[in-house]
């Protein structure tokens, strides 16, 4: 139980050196617990040595594929499970290595935590998106499960498989579907990671960014945010109406991507442009429209809510990129 607050609780981060990893990486550390981050490094991905620094936790470079688990994960008290291949076009070029990721690397994880682990809480990082195209607005916990993507199926796979552990073998699991997050050790060099990022570089460069289409609706959660619904479900995840539950996190209202266009500009001072374009040919077919997150569920069950407006997110993470533009563009 976790009641007691993190102090010298032994905690694994997989992809820990990633943007939200990091993010965690920080917060735990701060409380007094005993993090290790486990990350392949993998130059494609969000993944840096800068996102570590000042944080005081032990960085391992190893991937989940085949990297020695069982020394990481033995006598652990919570696992987040952060680890996976992220990119929707990466996963439709390459969907075995996706698929490697995202499920069968999950299930030898799985395997190791049996043997190392076996009353470790698990909060596993997973996404809003193999609901694909909404049927309606905001999107709960109980609507059809339809990936748009190869992506899409294989993190819905690896879900599946610790939603499993938990049914199975008891182990307190929680799954949180993530929407779209936002925060300082974002992806910014290109848009692989979310098409905020790029928006980010080309605003604070001084260069015009790309808006797709427009009049998408989405909801963005920022880090913090995001961060303390992933140790509030560790928390309360030896709860019935916890422990073993998929729950979404959202954010703010939704709002279109013209409107958050605009925000961004504003969060910059007033300086910054952009260009509306139709999406790309190869896009077009997986984007899933407008979105917006239902997360009372995860609201009800643990007290959680999103403290952080999109209008301050966007003042917070400009004034933490200035600084470091260059180091994060490089």
């Amino acid at each position: 139980m976790l009641t007691e607050g993190w102090r010298g609780k032994r905690v694994l981060v997989t992809g820990g050196a990633g943007f939200l990893g990091s993010g965690l990486c920080h917060a735990l550390a701060a409380e007094g617990a005993r993090v290790v981050a486990l990350d392949a490094m993998m130059p494609d991905g969000g993944a840096s040595p800068l996102n570590l620094e000042g944080s005081n936790v032990m960085l391992v470079r190893g991937d989940i594929r085949d990297a020695e688990l069982h020394s990481l994960c033995q006598g652990i008290d919570v696992l987040f499970n952060m680890a996976a291949q992220t990119s929707h076009m990466g996963g439709q070029r390459d969907p075995v290595a996706d698929i490697a990721i995202n499920a069968v690397a999950q299930v030898r994880l799985i395997g190791v935590m049996r043997e190392a682990a076996p009353k470790a809480v698990v909060v596993h990082a997973s996404t809003r998106q193999f609901y694909g195209r909404p049927q309606y607005l905001p999107v709960d916990e109980k609507h059809t499960v339809n990936p748009p993507d190869a992506n899409g199926v294989s993190k819905w796979a690896g879900e599946q498989y610790w939603l499993l552990e938990n049914r199975v073998h008891g182990r307190p699991v929680v799954s949180l579907r993530l929407t779209n997050c936002y925060g300082p050790r974002l992806r910014i060099k290109d848009a692989r990671q979310t098409f905020l990022g790029i928006w980010i570089r080309k605003v604070l460069e001084g260069e015009p960014f790309e808006v797709w289409g427009g009049d998408q609706l989405r909801d963005l959660t920022y880090l913090d945010d995001v961060v303390e619904a992933f140790l509030r479900a560790a928390r309360h995840a030896h709860e019935p109406q916890v422990g073993g539950k998929v729950f979404n996190i959202g954010g703010a209202p939704p709002l279109s991507l013209l409107d958050l266009a605009e925000k961004l500009i504003a969060a910059n001072g007033g300086k910054g442009r952009f260009e509306t374009k139709e999406f790309p040919a190869d896009r077009a077919p997986i984007d899933i429209g407008s979105f917006a997150a239902d997360d009372r569920a995860f609201r009800a069950a643990t007290g959680w809510w999103p403290r952080v407006a999109v209008d301050e997110g966007l003042k917070r993470l400009l004034e933490w990129y200035r600084p470091r533009l260059a180091e994060y563009t490089a």
